[in-house]
């Protein structure tokens, strides 16, 4: 299961909608070993794209780096599908290389930019294997 703020909730599903029509994407880290999403890291996505995401490489470096330093890990790595269920695609599975991650997707599809219903979801991806998992929001850090 993932227990996440409702803070850090928010803030990805306001990444999600900001960059409607664009797919959105970024990670949300945690203490290393704690299973914790505690900071929240908006990424640009690279392909600029309403079909799929890329992490700019140069970023996506600095951002290892930094969580190597911070003793952090990914714990959380989010995008947007802009069309289409909140559910992983093919590619979405391909790109999946952090099996200790959750793999958050959300659907703007029905909602674009503005106030409305979406999707939150939650999987493990781990050798090419989805798995749903619950979605618990906090009110605050447990």
């Amino acid at each position: 299961m993932l227990t996440i703020t409702r803070e850090l909730h928010d803030a990805i599903v306001a990444h999600a909608r900001a960059d409607h029509p664009d797919e959105a994407c970024g990670v949300i880290a945690g203490p290393a070993g704690s299973g914790r999403p505690e900071r929240f890291i908006p990424m640009l996505n690279a392909a600029r794209s309403p079909t799929f995401y890329e992490f700019d490489s140069g970023d996506l470096l600095k951002l290892y780096r930094e969580m190597d330093d911070r003793d952090e890990e990914p714990v959380v790595i989010y995008h947007s599908h802009t069309a289409t269920e909140a559910y992983p695609s093919r590619t979405d599975v391909s790109y999946a290389s952090e099996p200790n991650a959750h793999y958050v997707l959300v659907s703007t599809a029905d909602c674009g930019n503005d106030e409305g219903p979406f999707q939150f979801r939650s999987f493990r991806i781990v050798d090419g294997v989805i798995t749903e998992e619950d979605v618990e929001v906090v009110d605050a850090a447990a």
